[in-house]
């Protein structure tokens, strides 16, 4: 099946810069898109930034102007470049993919990875 392996995280200081990396295996095929969701303490998962395999991209407000996401097709493989870290951007984030198929035809509609923690100290 699918797995995702997520990189990346760690303590910062707030201003600080991190960069996730989220890598798809299982002899995929194609998938249609990929994103980054999170989840704060108290707090309900929300989308953060997710990029289609064409590379349109849709960001949260909270982020938009300090977070990009990239994509690279042929490696499976999603980042997100956090620049300017605030620390409500404190969270697990997690990386997602919406319709993804296997080289044998198989079909997953959404999978998600176990999750990277992020905290930004004041």
């Amino acid at each position: 099946q699918v797995q995702l392996a997520e990189s990346g995280g760690g303590l910062v200081q707030a201003g600080g810069s991190l960069r996730l990396s989220c890598a798809a295996s299982g002899s995929i095929f194609s998938i249609n898109a990929m994103g980054w969701y999170r989840q704060a303490p108290g707090k309900q998962r929300e989308l953060v930034a997710a990029i289609t395999s064409g590379g349109s991209t849709n960001y949260a407000d909270s982020v938009k102007g300090r977070f990009t996401i990239s994509r690279d097709n042929a490696k499976n493989t999603v980042y997100l470049q956090m620049n300017s870290l605030k620390p409500e951007d404190t969270a697990v984030y997690y990386c997602n993919t919406r319709n993804l198929r296997l080289s044998n035809g198989t079909y997953f509609y959404d999978t998600w990875g176990q999750g990277t923690q992020v905290t930004v100290s004041s």
